[in-house]
This record gives C-alpha cells, sequence and structure tokens, in this order.
C-alpha cells in the first residue's frame, strides 16, 4: 500500500530570530520641517525721517555761503585814476584875434551867439566875433570834441560854414550839418572870421 504524498510541505513556524541589523525599509520618515525665516522688503522711512537723517540742498547750500564768508578775501590793489588834467583836448584859433580856447567845453561861434535851449552838462563857451557885413549869423557854428574826435556843426546858419580839411577841397555845409574833422582843419564863417583846429595837447 502506497502513502499518498502532496507536493505541499508544511513547516513548522519559524523561532522568532532577533537580528542584529538596523530594519531597514524604503521608506523614510522625515521630521517637520523647520520654518525658514521671513525677510520683509525694504521700506522707506517716513518723510520726516528721512529729512533727519541727511540735510537738505537749502541748508548744504547755506553752509556753503557760511564757510565762503569765513574766508578772509585779499585786500584789492586801489585802482588808481587818472587827473582830469591828464586828459587830451583839442584847441581852436580865431585868426582874426589870434585868440585860442580849449575844447574842453564846446564853442559856439556868431555875431552875438546864444546857448541852446537845452543843455546837458556843461554850457558851451560862447565866442562874438565881428562881422561888419553881417555875413556872420548871431548864432553862426559849434566846434566840440567828442572823444578822439572834432565835430563842427553849423547851427543853421544864413551864409553857411565853409570847411576844408587838410589835403582836401573846401566844401560848403549845409544847414544844420555836422562833419568830423581834424587838427589843422579851417573853417572860414565869414567876414575874415576863419577858425583853426590846433593838434591836442593837456591842460595846464
Amino acid at each position: 500500500m502506497k502513502h499518498d504524498f502532496d507536493d505541499t510541505v508544511t513547516g513548522a513556524q519559524r523561532p522568532h530570530v532577533q537580528s542584529s541589523m538596523p530594519d531597514l525599509d524604503d521608506t523614510i520618515i522625515m521630521g517637520s520641517k523647520r520654518s525658514s525665516a521671513v525677510v520683509k522688503p525694504y521700506e522707506r522711512p517716513p518723510e520726516s525721517h528721512a529729512k533727519q537723517a541727511s540735510p537738505t540742498t537749502a541748508q548744504e547750500a547755506a553752509r556753503l555761503r557760511a564757510r565762503a564768508a569765513a574766508q578772509v578775501t585779499p585786500p584789492r590793489a586801489p585802482v588808481v585814476q587818472s587827473a582830469p588834467s591828464a586828459a587830451l583836448y583839442y584847441g581852436v584859433q580865431l585868426d582874426s584875434t589870434g585868440q585860442m580856447y580849449s575844447l574842453e567845453h564846446a564853442c559856439v561861434f556868431g555875431r552875438d551867439p546864444r546857448p541852446p535851449r537845452i543843455v546837458k552838462g556843461i554850457g558851451p563857451r560862447l565866442v562874438a566875433v565881428q562881422s561888419p557885413q553881417r555875413e556872420v549869423s548871431e548864432t553862426h557854428v559849434e566846434v566840440r570834441q567828442l572823444g578822439g574826435s572834432v565835430i563842427v556843426t553849423d547851427l543853421r546858419s544864413t551864409n553857411g560854414s565853409i570847411v576844408q580839411l587838410p589835403g582836401n577841397a573846401a566844401r560848403k555845409l549845409r544847414q544844420g550839418e555836422s562833419v568830423v574833422v581834424s587838427a589843422g582843419t579851417l573853417v572860414d564863417i565869414g567876414d575874415g572870421n576863419i577858425i583853426r583846429i590846433l593838434p591836442r595837447r593837456r591842460l595846464e
């Protein structure tokens, strides 16, 4: 008689063996993550604090001005002004009398010259001339120095004024006309009255 053997083998219960190796498992339980520090965005300080921290432009400018005022300014050299007597003036000479006048002031020639209605500054010097034929008007011609030039002006005379510059032909001025002349110029106002322009010289 054959015994019926089954392929299934029932083993006895395996004894519990405590292993000395740690129990490794695929699942790893981590501890709770530490909360990271929160970085706050930059906040601009209040306007009042900002003004206290840094000076304003006006304060800085005032500080610079105070510093500049504290510095010692070196004394300036005195300005030496030339005396009026050092100025150079032309002169005029009346050939009929030989009398000379400086053009420090304007000269007005005529039979009975009158000053202008409007005078700015010092009035002109009035020079009366003889005119038996009455060719010279009462207020005939003015001779004045302007800067480094001499100006002859006909004062709307009746017979006019004849001007002759050195090296040039004589010409008659129209009534009220002015002309720039140089030293050596001759101005004929009639009846033998000739005005000669003299070179510049210093006043004595």
